[in-house]
């Protein structure tokens, strides 16, 4: 960012955050809070352009302070806990995302027996018919108000822009693509046929996500494709269309134009009404 340099960020724009300056583009500031993150010159800056010129919320601060530090001594102590998730395994996955990923590969699961079971759909293999929208439902799950219940805390976390988008989607496809990949190999059904739709239409969802939310977009895309490709094709029992192999390039063509829609509008994703609605 402009006003964020490799060392420090500049005068102009901590004492702009200081003092609230609402004029403040949002990736500037998503960026210098998460340089403060791990810079003490600039926390201790940003404390002193406090002080200096914004008197009353240094005011505010240090009367909250001295009424808590009393109580502070003698505040009971949560016991440990036996075992604390790796802060690592944080930053990519959130606690209702576990449930969700586990749905997902029961699906897996159920449409490869029912694949195996026998020609109960013709030439439809369900495991084709649902391997690019899986991912989707995680995706979903990932950016859920109503289902993570730190939503609020996480979308207005320094990092939540495109980087723990990109982040959450990939925990995502790092467990269903694998998945998908195990039930193909027995169902024989090829890769060519659904990894590429499958990464076309989850950079669609990232795309769209930054106009109307990540879950919308995700759930309008999930409903877009049961309608115009798996009815369709369990009602004539054939393979559809869209899964042809020769249709890879368009589905490639999809994939980039997504990718360079989220490239181009990552912006979107720094402010919370972009990361989700």
């Amino acid at each position: 960012m402009s006003g964020v340099g490799k060392e420090h960020a500049s005068v102009r724009l901590i004492g702009g955050y200081a003092r609230g300056d609402a004029g403040i583009a949002a990736d500037e500031v998503w960026a210098l809070e998460a340089h403060l993150e791990t810079c003490a010159a600039c926390r201790a800056r940003l404390s002193d352009a406090v002080e200096t010129g914004v008197p009353a919320v240094a005011s505010l601060v240090g009367a909250v302070w001295s009424g808590l530090e009393p109580g502070l001594d003698t505040a009971a102590t949560m016991p440990a806990r036996r075992w604390r998730r790796p802060v690592w395994l944080s930053a990519w996955l959130t606690p209702v995302m576990a449930p969700w990923l586990a749905m997902t590969v029961g699906v897996v699961l159920i449409a490869l027996a029912l694949d195996l079971a026998g020609p109960g759909f013709g030439e439809v293999s369900l495991v084709l018919l649902l391997a690019p929208v899986l991912p989707l439902c995680g995706v979903a799950a990932s950016w859920s108000r109503g289902l993570d219940p730190a939503y609020e805390l996480t979308a207005a976390a320094p990092r939540a822009g495109l980087y723990l988008v990109l982040r959450r989607t990939a925990s995502v496809l790092a467990v269903v693509v694998p998945a998908l990949l195990a039930a193909g190999w027995p169902a024989g059904v090829s890769a060519a046929q659904w990894l590429l739709p499958c990464l076309a239409l989850t950079s669609a969802a990232l795309a769209l996500g930054g106009v109307f939310g990540v879950t919308r977009a995700a759930l309008g895309l999930m409903a877009v494709w049961a309608a115009g490709v798996m009815v369709p094709s369990l009602v004539t029992r054939s393979e559809s269309a869209f899964l042809d192999t020769s249709g890879l390039p368009v589905w490639g063509l999809l994939l980039a134009l997504g990718t360079g829609v989220v490239t181009a509008r990552r912006g979107a994703y720094t402010t919370v009404p972009g990361v989700s609605r």
